[in-house]
């Protein structure tokens, strides 16, 4: 899955920035093409990085029949009885929280814009999210993006742009991820990520999607 998950995005990549439609994103958010494309391709590559974090009780009685072999391959971490590892994937977590921050930062937005703007999103991802057993948390891929662009040409249309990327990527971050972490437990799965597996894709395309619409 890792694998599939990183032809599948490098593709991407290539179709994206042929299509043009990555300069459109990257004109609203006031990046220079050489900067965005290394936050696209710093994204999909992160995917593959995971940051571990701390471990909770599972109650996961055996393993995914394909982990040993996605283990020695993408994650060294050891497989510890009874207990799930959380980790923080670079691609699908640490990065769109740094660049968020960069965002809010240059725009100087407003905490009464983005702080209820996250939590509108977060909200919204934490009720459409569902665990899925063996892989992680999914969420339907269009929900977060346009709750995020609905949310910041409401709240704040001059900074429509920034303000969709913040809330959309932090929200899903938030309410389907954070939110779930009581879920993981119960999936079946010795390790977990934040921004990870199936939360990923819906983070990718929350920021690309959400700016669009914005």
């Amino acid at each position: 899955m890792p694998l599939l998950y990183l032809i599948f995005f490098s593709i991407l990549l290539v179709v994206v920035v042929q299509l043009g439609v990555f300069s459109i994103v990257l004109t609203k958010l006031g990046l220079s093409p050489d900067s965005a494309i290394l936050l696209l391709i710093s994204t999909v590559f992160g995917s593959l990085i995971n940051i571990r974090l701390f471990t909770m009780d599972s109650s996961a009685e055996e393993l995914p029949e394909n982990y040993q072999a996605l283990r020695s391959f993408f994650n060294p971490m050891p497989v510890l009885k009874g207990k799930v590892i959380i980790a923080l994937n670079v691609g699908g977590a640490l990065i769109p929280i740094c660049f968020s921050l960069y965002l809010i930062s240059i725009y100087s937005v407003n905490p009464l814009h983005f702080i209820p703007a996250i939590f509108i999103v977060a909200s919204i991802s934490y009720l459409f999210s569902r665990p899925i057993k063996g892989l992680g948390i999914g969420i339907p891929i269009f929900i977060a993006p346009v709750t995020a662009a609905l949310t910041a040409l409401t709240i704040a249309p001059v900074y429509s742009a920034p303000l969709a990327y913040i809330c959309g990527t932090l929200g899903v971050l938030i309410g389907a991820d954070l939110f779930r972490l009581k879920d993981i437990k119960h999936i079946g799965v010795p390790f977990a990520a934040i921004g990870g597996a199936g939360t990923f894709d819906g983070i990718f395309f929350t920021g690309i999607i959400a700016v669009l619409l914005a």
